[in-house]
């Protein structure tokens, strides 16, 4: 029976994906999670200018991403005095076609929108800074079900940056860390809203969205946990755990994580090999997952480096390599890249800075965001850093209206569809051609 299950969820994933368009970014770090887009024909030359503005749209002050399919981009938009907004947007004219908003007053540190949306065929999927899991009919444009993913399993004070979780689907679930006290990770049915399976609490809260990885070929559901413990006390390490998909049962764990806030997901880097990153001077950790002589999983640790890493975003991997912005409180390394062993190839610190932008690959191409004003063409290359183009695309806005104290933060992912790049900061979306016609 367990077989036939996992059949019916790789064929009905399978339709899901032979479903989308190529051209389509339709959840958290695009169509396989990986930030790597399939689209060709990239520009390679930028005008002096810079790429073409397409459009802007004026949007609430947060880090919440957008996603595209069909057409139309998907903006988890967020009011803090009155609640959230899925906002609809036509791709190519930036015309607002449609939007739904439900109450959700409230304010947190760094505060505004969290999370990316994910879209299937007839319905758009999104978690609110306060848990609110909302399935909303893309033709209806009404609300189908909702949850409250925290205070559904004894979630009580909000974690410090709010709830930050970019839901995925698999097969006929809808899967999101809960991480609250009676649930670590919660599969719903994406078309009710019912219950199919759910974790005990897998460790301290954090902030990290869960990932499908391959080992032995086969769909893990990866999650990272917080480290505990206080600044003066001795922490207690996080965990990464790798789950049955289809039923939540823990299949391995690595115990051994110190991060307090972790952020990013974990990187398949193939050969039952994953890469787990953190900020705050954290660095990064190799681990091999390994199936013992009983048929049980274990874990190893392969290397620690705290000479890579990245404070919000998961890392590029291509062709062998690790890309990432290692940016925190007190560093300022820079694009970073390393490689499967754990050597630093090259830093670019401040020259040119990088610090919790985002960044996609695309025809053998990164476009990179800096978290700030600027987005870059490099060339991805292990023997030094190869910039290719820059334009500066966002100015600082002034007044609470404009971002306030936080400026051209643009921390939130970008989105590549139909050869157009979405970018956003805490005051405009906007959309950049980047493709040659």
């Amino acid at each position: 029976m367990k077989k036939k299950s996992i059949l019916i969820a790789v064929l009905a994933s399978i339709v899901f994906l032979g479903n989308l368009n190529a051209q389509d970014w339709p959840q958290y770090m695009g169509p396989d999670r990986n930030s790597i887009s399939p689209q060709k024909n990239i520009l390679r030359v930028w005008p002096e200018k810079g790429p073409d503005v397409l459009w802007s749209v004026d949007v609430g002050i947060g880090y919440g991403g957008p996603v595209v399919k069909d057409g139309k981009v998907y903006l988890l938009d967020r009011d803090d005095e009155v609640g959230d907004k899925m906002r609809c947007f036509d791709l190519n004219s930036g015309e607002e076609l449609w939007k739904f908003e439900y109450t959700a007053a409230g304010s947190v540190m760094f505060p505004g929108s969290r999370s990316v949306p994910i879209v299937d065929e007839n319905y758009v999927y999104s978690c609110g800074p306060y848990g609110d899991l909302y399935c909303i009919d893309i033709k209806t444009h009404k609300a189908v079900w909702n949850v409250n993913v925290w205070t559904d399993f004894g979630g009580e004070e909000i974690p410090r940056w709010a709830i930050t979780q970019s839901p995925l689907i698999y097969g006929d679930l809808l899967i999101i860390a809960s991480q609250a006290p009676e649930a670590g990770v919660v599969a719903y049915d994406k078309l009710t809203g019912d219950v199919k399976w759910k974790t005990p609490s897998l460790g301290p809260t954090g902030y990290v969205s869960p990932i499908i990885t391959k080992i032995d070929g086969n769909d893990h559901l990866v999650m990272i946990t917080a480290s505990s413990g206080g600044r003066g006390e001795d922490p207690v390490p996080g965990f990464v755990v790798g789950l049955d998909p289809m039923s939540g049962e823990k299949i391995w764990e690595f115990d051994n994580w110190l991060c307090r806030i972790p952020v990013p997901s974990a990187v398949d880097a193939g050969d039952n090999k994953l890469l787990i990153v953190g900020g705050y001077e954290l660095g990064a950790l190799m681990i091999q997952v390994e199936k013992q002589a009983d048929g049980t999983y274990g874990t190893k640790e392969l290397f620690r480096t705290e000479e890579f890493g990245d404070q919000t975003k998961t890392p590029l991997f291509y062709d062998g390599y690790f890309y990432a912005e290692f940016g925190t409180n007190s560093t300022r390394d820079g694009l970073t890249c390393m490689n499967m062993d754990g050597e630093i190839m090259w830093k670019t610190k401040r020259d040119p800075d990088f610090n919790k932008g985002s960044m996609i690959i695309a025809d053998g191409l990164i476009l990179a965001t800096d978290g700030a004003k600027s987005l870059y063409l490099i060339e991805p290359d292990p023997t030094t850093f190869k910039l290719l183009a820059s334009a500066e695309l966002l100015t600082k806005q002034e007044g609470e209206e404009g971002g306030g104290r936080f400026g051209t933060q643009n921390w939130a992912p970008i989105a590549l569809a139909d050869g157009k790049l979405l970018i956003r900061d805490q005051s405009k979306m906007l959309c950049v051609k980047v493709q040659n016609n």
